[in-house]
């Protein structure tokens, strides 16, 4: 049996801002976008092969505890082949890389963006 993570829902306050952000860090593309459950919206983005949902509910305004890290959620995690390219696509986008990390068994870094949603982008090569 063959198994693999195919997508992630999460909350985000402005689907459109993160999707655009996500397209512009790693090339992906809308899957999908339209109304979701409780009077909410979601725009899923990605590849063909997988994609992130991101989902807001008709609440009026989030807050940042809404966002806190470990509220499960603690970061996202994606591999990419070139580390230091994808860094610098980061840093174009205006946000903060840190905590980088090269140990076994690849290279990475953080980041977080508008919510405060935590990624980790990691290369293994």
């Amino acid at each position: 049996m063959t198994l693999r993570i195919e997508h992630v829902n999460v909350t985000v306050s402005d689907p459109e801002r993160t999707a655009n952000l996500l397209k512009q860090l790693f090339g992906w593309k809308i899957r999908w976008q339209g109304p979701a459950r409780d009077n909410g919206r979601s725009i899923h983005v990605g590849t063909d092969d997988h994609y992130v949902a991101l989902y807001t509910g008709d609440k009026e305004a989030y807050g940042p505890d809404d966002f806190a890290k470990g509220k499960p959620l603690n970061h996202i995690g994606i591999e990419v082949d070139d580390l230091d390219a994808a860094e610098r696509r980061v840093v174009a986008a205006g946000l903060t890389p840190f905590n980088h990390g090269d140990y076994e068994p690849g290279r990475r870094f953080y980041f977080l963006d508008p919510d405060g949603i935590e990624y980790e982008l990691v290369s293994y090569r």
